[in-house]
């Protein structure tokens, strides 16, 4: 037995290793910030947690186990102290590259998680081995917080593989483009004008609103908002909400939405609520030197001119009318085709002068 003990010290002690050797040992201790590894060699192999994890408060009694079988990479022979210096990590870079450099040739979709948000980009880790997506391959539209996609996984092809020079690139626009222009041609197949859709409403400006339909961005102007008046677009609506659209019109990759839908056009049963001679109730809406335009109900306006407004002679409508001034009028003029309507205060009040003329009169004389 001691002669076989004999031949295997002669044996380690002829055994040689070289730096960037790849070394399979025995974990025989374990510290909170190194791993010694019985390697076969004259000396144990020291694996320091700087090493193994990027962690530096990880402790690696938590992570590795006495007994265990490991793999690691030699980075000096002799670490100063009679001992082998090793990493783990390193060599988990090494095969983390392979990986990266076969995902570059065969122009494979990677999945990983961001590892780090950088202010130019994202950094993500395959097996050990980082890969920068800058900001601009980040998405297909700009953003400008990447904060959100901290410890999120995405996907992503690599671009450009140099590890010589430390630049492995990644390309997430490239999948999100290829994407969406399958979602785009799916949705422009089975949507025709006169569809409702749900979308997510996307970017709101002053003109009107950007609404994502889940494969395109439709755009609802201003003017197709409401029946109603519009004032401020941003006001209405707010980014992130969902929305039921009308499909006005498809031309092109251009959508026109609306909110407009045909049940609920004011203008439906106009003829017998504003019939010539109805009394109406209206709001004051804006103001000309020639009339003041009345809106009946959201949609719907009318005109009430000048020469209309009192038996007595105005100059102008702001003479003696304002804006948001609630009023009772006559209809004078119903046009369903131009969509116009004409009221009388005027004529209204001719009509209660007649009432008092032609009351009977009472006399106390017996």
């Amino acid at each position: 037995m001691s002669e076989l003990s004999f031949e295997q010290m002669l044996e380690e002690s002829l055994k040689t290793i070289r730096t960037g050797e790849i070394v399979t040992g025995k974990v025989i201790d374990v510290k909170e910030d190194e791993i010694v590894l019985n390697i076969g060699y004259k000396s144990d192999g020291i694996i320091p947690r700087s090493e193994y994890t990027d962690d530096q408060n990880l402790n690696l009694t938590t992570v590795v186990q006495v007994g265990e079988e490991m793999e690691a990479k030699v980075t000096k022979v002799n670490d100063g102290e009679g001992q082998v210096a090793l990493s783990y990590k390193r060599l988990a870079a090494d095969r983390g590259n392979k990986k990266l450099e076969e995902a570059f040739e065969n122009h494979e979709v990677l999945t990983a998680k961001v590892a780090q948000v950088l202010d130019g980009g994202l950094s993500v880790v395959v097996e050990g081995a980082r890969v920068f997506i800058p900001a601009s391959l980040v998405s297909d539209t700009y953003e400008k917080d990447l904060t959100k996609y901290a410890d999120k996984e995405i996907d992503f092809i690599i671009t450009e593989f140099n590890p010589k020079r430390r630049r492995i690139i990644g390309d997430r626009k490239q999948i999100m483009v290829a994407k969406r222009a399958e979602l785009q041609k799916e949705l422009f197949d089975k949507i025709h004008a006169g569809d409702v859709v749900e979308g997510t409403i996307k970017n709101v400006t002053d003109f009107g609103a950007f609404i994502d339909l889940g494969g395109a961005d439709g755009l609802l102007h201003i003017s197709e908002m409401s029946w109603g008046r519009v004032e401020s677009p941003k006001k209405a609506f707010k980014a992130g909400e969902k929305v039921k659209v009308l499909i006005k019109d498809i031309n092109g990759d251009k959508i026109a939405l609306s909110l407009k839908f045909p049940e609920t056009n004011p203008w439906k049963d106009a003829s017998e609520k504003y019939a010539v001679g109805n009394v109406v109730n209206g709001k004051v809406a804006r103001m000309t030197d020639f009339g003041a335009f009345v809106e009946l109900e959201p949609g719907v306006d009318a005109l009430l001119h000048v020469s209309q407004i009192s038996r007595e002679h105005v100059e102008k409508p702001a003479d003696v009318l304002a804006i948001g001034q609630e009023i009772e009028a006559k209809v004078v003029d119903f046009n369903e085709d131009d969509k116009k309507i004409s009221l009388s205060i005027k004529a209204l009040q001719g009509q209660d002068e007649a009432a008092a003329e032609d009351a009977p009169v009472y006399s106390d004389e017996v």
